[in-house]
C-alpha cells in the first residue's frame, strides 16, 4: 500500500464502473491536495469569504478527509464515530484543519485516502453500508463513492476560489 494519492489524471486503465469510480475519486483527491501545494502557512489558513469565517484551504482539507472517515468507516463499515464534529460544534473539522499545518493535513489525507482505496477494493460495489445515512435510508458502496466524487469534487471549487483569493494562484 502506498501513501501518496496516485498520480492525477481522470482517464481510468480499465472502463468498469469500479475502475471510473475510483479513478474518478483518485482524481479528485489529487486535485484537492493540488489546490494546497506550497501554500504558506498563511494561505493555508487565510478565510477569505466574509460570509463563512471557517473556510480555509486547511478548513476544507480537513473536512474531506473527515467526511471520507463519516462515509467509508462509519456508516459504510459501522465503526465507532470518532469524528471531530459535535452538535455543539458541527464545524469542528473545519475550524481543526485550520490550528493544523498543512503538510500534516495533506500527509493524513493522503494515507488515510490508501486505505479508503483498500477498502473499497475488498468490497462489491453493491454491498449495503451496515448503519443508514442521516437520512435514514441505507446506501450501497456504489451510492457512497458517486457521493465522495461530488463531494470532493465541489469542494475543488472552493479550493480554486479560496487559494486565489489567499494568494492569486490560480489553476492546478
Amino acid at each position: 500500500m502506498t501513501n501518496a494519492i496516485p498520480a492525477r489524471t481522470d482517464r481510468p486503465t480499465r472502463w468498469d464502473e469500479r475502475t471510473t469510480l475510483t479513478t474518478m475519486l483518485d482524481y479528485a483527491r489529487a486535485t484537492a491536495v493540488a489546490k494546497c501545494a506550497d501554500a504558506s502557512p498563511d494561505t493555508a489558513t487565510a478565510a477569505p469569504l466574509p460570509g463563512s469565517p471557517l473556510m480555509s484551504l486547511a478548513g476544507v482539507l480537513s473536512h474531506l478527509r473527515w467526511v471520507e472517515y463519516w462515509w467509508l468507516r462509519v456508516v459504510f463499515l459501522g465503526e465507532p464515530d470518532d469524528a471531530p464534529w459535535t452538535e455543539d460544534d458541527p464545524d469542528r473539522e473545519m475550524r481543526l484543519g485550520a490550528r493544523t499545518p498543512l503538510a500534516e493535513l495533506v500527509a493524513d489525507y493522503e494515507e488515510q485516502s490508501a486505505r479508503h482505496r483498500d477498502l473499497v477494493e475488498a468490497h462489491d460495489l453493491d454491498t449495503t453500508a451496515r448503519r443508514t445515512g442521516r437520512d435514514g435510508r441505507a446506501v450501497t458502496l456504489r451510492w457512497i463513492l458517486l457521493h465522495l466524487v461530488e463531494e470532493t469534487a465541489r469542494h475543488n471549487g472552493h479550493l480554486d476560489i479560496l487559494r486565489e483569493l489567499a494568494d492569486g494562484t490560480r489553476g492546478s
